[in-house]
């Protein structure tokens, strides 16, 4: 019987999940599809308010299995197709109503890197190496890095990045804003932990709602963002996680928001 490739624990309403595929956590066809029926589990778990995902080793993902993409070879239809079906996954991520954070603990290449990326928020080892290297192979990204490069660092630094498949540290990653923090190896899941902590403390519909109202709006224009965000604060309004949580404050105590 196939050994899981997926690890997870639930503690406190934060689930961890880590990637381990040794030896380099490659993203193969089964751990994907192992991966991605663990997120619909957690995804349908109300005792789970926040994910953090990492890598086993020195390795978060070294990206997809290669030698997979034998079969694709001279067949552009069939490549096409596996990479709408990578990129539902990790779309599937992106608008999860849970945040996931990546917590980058080594090597982060190609679509280990995408996966990273389709995360609502990443924390990298200042010594990690990240990269999207499709471009040695005649390749390019094909699970959502073109577009989530561009539009967490600038066009140019993201045409920089594929064009060149250069690869940069955790502690550069923070500097061109594809990663929200660069902390020392030794810390990486205690600071982790502690902003899933801070997120999962709140309260889970107010938590969901940014995060519709984040991801559904920069898909409009502007005026029809704003609606939206207006349209979502208001409802917030009907729950009593808000009545408690403006009472808390006028009491001049923490909010006690309900968790399962």
């Amino acid at each position: 019987m196939e050994k899981n490739k997926i690890k997870a624990k639930i503690e406190t309403n934060i689930a961890y999940v880590m990637i381990s595929n040794p030896p380099v956590n490659a993203l193969s066809t089964s751990t994907m599809k192992e991966l991605e029926g663990l997120i619909d589990q957690l995804a349908e778990n109300n005792a789970v308010s926040c994910i953090v995902l990492s890598g086993t080793e020195n390795f978060f993902s070294a990206g997809a299995d290669i030698k997979e993409f034998t079969y694709l070879i001279d067949d552009p239809e069939k490549a096409e197709k596996a990479a709408l079906k990578g990129q539902s996954f990790y779309s599937k991520i992106e608008q999860l109503q849970k945040p996931v954070i990546a917590a980058i603990n080594g090597t982060c290449l190609g679509g280990g890197l995408e996966l990273a990326l389709s995360c609502h928020m990443r924390i990298a080892a200042e010594n990690a190496l990240l990269g999207l290297p499709e471009m040695k192979l005649g390749l390019m990204p094909g699970y959502g890095g073109t577009q989530r490069l561009a539009r967490l660092t600038t066009t140019a630094k993201a045409l920089e990045l594929i064009l060149t498949a250069d690869f940069i540290t955790g502690k550069e990653a923070e500097k061109i804003g594809l990663v929200n923090f660069s902390v020392k190896e030794s810390k990486l899941m205690e600071k982790a932990s502690d902003l899933a902590k801070s997120i999962a403390a709140k309260s889970d519909t107010a938590t969901q709602a940014v995060l519709y109202s984040v991801f559904k709006g920069m898909q409009l224009p502007a005026e029809k963002g704003l609606a939206l965000e207006a349209k979502q604060f208001g409802a917030l309004f009907k729950t009593g996680e808000s009545k408690e949580g403006i009472t808390a404050f006028i009491e001049k105590r923490l909010p006690s928001f309900k968790k399962p």
